[in-house]
């Protein structure tokens, strides 16, 4: 362990100060029209955000929910000038296996507060002991609790190579497993890739890396109908990818002076990538988005979040040919997810010991489907102990 970053007890706790602020600032908000008949097509849906804000001003408790939080051991190190926050919840079993867990954009830290109980105490929740990791959950760098105003902004390299610092120099893990989805997704794969032998395994619930262009030949069936369905999904769906993977400053204005827009910029992601089946509630309630979006309010940092976008535009991390991620890999393929590569798609990049096709949830699956994820996290890593 690397003693000269020790870990500070952390804990949340927002001014009074800042949430009479947001009070004030949803009470004078001055809504757009809307265009008739277009309901989400057209973006966020108004009638359902003035709902959303409507309970937000008037149900809406952040600090139950902050107390909810700050029931998980919370902490806090700084490695040179980056401030990265973390979970880290000790399992409870005869042998917890080390988890380190990555959100993505646009979500947060909150996103695993269904999944940690049952994964470090498996027992309490009906399971077997032998199966309890304990739990270190970060916020990306720039996210959340994770960012000190103007820091310095970290990519997907970047982040994989500290949150193995983490693990390893400062809480003293020699290996450890990783699981990740959307931006997690990619930093769990580049540490498969980048420090092998410090990982166990990795689980991912989003497909993060596709094979070189050269080695993606006689493809199947499926792959042709995969690669179809990405292309739909470029044209149709990745506005917000281009704003923030290229002015992404310009647009941190108008998110960071209205918590509306925020909310609008975020819940519209929500509706389209989750499997709600047109009513976003069916997956995410209103308390688990505005916990997530206040996240984001509090500690002003939808504006840092973008840059992994603006990476992937200008300096993308990219599998080499003839390069493949060989650690043992599972993945949940969930039926909602932004885009469903197949199997044989898959194992073109990573050494697949695990797939499992699940029969709902989208991309947010600690979220919207926690106890398959949490099983299926389980399964990969029972044989891999």
């Amino acid at each position: 362990m690397d003693s000269s970053y020790t870990p500070q007890p952390f804990t949340i706790k927002i001014s009074d100060d800042i949430l009479n602020d947001l009070s004030r600032r949803l009470s004078l908000t001055r809504w757009p029209d809307e265009m008739p008949g277009t309901d989400w097509q057209y973006g966020t849906n108004l009638a359902y955000l003035k709902e959303l804000i409507a309970y937000w001003q008037n149900d809406y408790d952040w600090r139950t929910q902050e107390r909810l939080l700050n029931t998980f051991p919370q902490f806090r190190v700084w490695k040179e000038d980056i401030n990265l926050h973390f979970i880290h919840h000790q399992g409870v079993g005869p042998d917890p296996l080390p988890l380190l867990i990555s959100h993505g954009w646009p979500g947060s830290i909150c996103e695993f507060v269904k999944i940690i109980g049952p994964l470090t105490d498996p027992a309490r929740y009906g399971g077997d002991p032998r199966d309890a990791f304990t739990v270190v959950a970060p916020s990306l760098p720039g996210y959340g609790f994770s960012h000190t105003p103007n820091q310095r902004r970290l990519g997907i390299e970047d982040i994989a190579n500290l949150f193995a610092y983490l693990m390893t120099d400062v809480l003293g893990y020699s290996r450890f497993a990783a699981q990740g989805g959307d931006w997690g997704s990619f930093i769990t794969a580049r540490l498969g890739y980048a420090h092998p032998e410090k990982l166990v395994g990795i689980h991912l619930n989003m497909l993060p890396v596709a094979p070189h262009p050269a080695e993606r030949t006689k493809l199947s069936e499926a792959e042709e109908a995969f690669l179809k369905e990405a292309d739909a999904f470029q044209k149709t769906e990745t506005g917000y990818q281009w704003i923030q993977g290229t002015k992404p400053q310009t647009l941190s204005f108008g998110l960071s002076d209205s918590p509306v827009g925020l909310a609008a910029w975020i819940v519209e992601k929500f509706h389209t990538w989750t499997d709600c089946n047109g009513g976003i509630e069916n997956r995410v309630a209103k308390e688990d988005l505005l916990t997530n979006i206040m996240i984001y309010w509090v500690t002003n940092t939808i504006n840092s979040s973008f840059y992994l976008y603006y990476q992937l535009r200008h300096h993308p991390w990219r599998l080499g040919r003839g390069e493949k991620i060989t650690v043992p890999t599972g993945i949940a393929s969930f039926p909602g997810e932004i885009l469903r590569p197949p199997r044989e798609w898959a194992e073109r990049v990573f050494n697949v010991k695990r797939w499992t096709p699940m029969l709902s949830g989208g991309h947010f699956a600690a979220l919207e489907q926690p106890e398959r994820l949490v099983e299926d996290i389980r399964s990969l890593f029972r044989d891999l102990r």
